[in-house]
């Protein structure tokens, strides 16, 4: 499935405790729905992030830039069916997200190394992300897994997720492998939500999330992973 859309979205984290998500599901799900991609609740996913030799991706979301992007390939829970090339852009609080399906096969000639299959592809991102690959030597650097409950409201388009058990993989880049080490890059009692909608966000909503009581960060799984594999950071 391709995501061209170019419609730019509200996107807002919180970080909230255990308990804190315990009482917003029991509210939420009697007004939200259970996104159809969560069979049983809940979902894996797992982000391989790229960025380039001086790491301006993490460098400039450390320096608090307001415009920025950043690639990965993402997949779900550990199924190469389907397989999505993405790239995240972020104004401020709103993000546009584009996407381009990649096959297993494709997906395992990009971690080898192997750019030029991406010019035959039609979406603009291929293209894209080729000449990021050529020109400034975006490369793999850290992969992402977390375990995501997600729910959806159809009036302003609407997501709520809660993301937790959030790893970083620590000795390769195989998306495709299982077994691979990851640890864990917050308190066990933490985990992260994010509030997504497109205009506005209807009063029903507003009355379910409390979101003036709730911790709004600025939090990037991408900079905690990086922080984890790579020991940077403050911790």
């Amino acid at each position: 499935m391709n995501n061209n859309s170019r419609i730019f979205r509200h996107e807002i984290k919180f970080q909230i405790t255990e308990a804190e998500k315990m009482i917003l599901l029991s509210k939420i799900k009697d007004v939200m729905k259970l996104d159809k991609h969560a069979k049983n609740g809940t979902y894996l996913i797992r982000s391989l992030y790229f960025d380039d030799l001086v790491n301006s991706a993490y460098q400039d979301k450390m320096a608090g830039i307001s415009a920025r992007r950043k690639y990965r390939i993402r997949l779900y829970d550990h199924n190469d069916s389907v397989i999505h090339l993405e790239r995240k852009q972020k104004q401020d609080q709103y993000i546009l997200k584009e996407s381009a399906s990649l096959t297993r096969k494709e997906t395992e000639m990009i971690l080898s190394g192997t750019y030029d299959f991406l010019l035959q592809r039609e979406e603009a991102i291929c293209k894209d992300f080729y000449i990021e690959c050529m020109t400034n030597s975006l490369r793999p650097k850290v992969i992402v897994d977390y375990e995501r409950i997600p729910f959806v409201f159809d009036e302003g388009d609407v997501r709520v997720t809660f993301d937790q058990q959030i790893r970083s993989g620590m000795l390769s880049f195989d998306l495709f492998d299982k077994n691979l080490p990851t640890l864990n890059v917050m308190e066990s009692e933490n985990l992260i939500m994010e509030l997504k909608f497109t205009e506005f966000l209807p009063q029903i909503i507003r009355n379910l999330i409390p979101t003036q009581h709730l911790h709004a960060v600025a939090t990037s799984k991408y900079v905690l992973c990086f922080d984890k594999k790579y020991g940077t950071g403050s911790k």
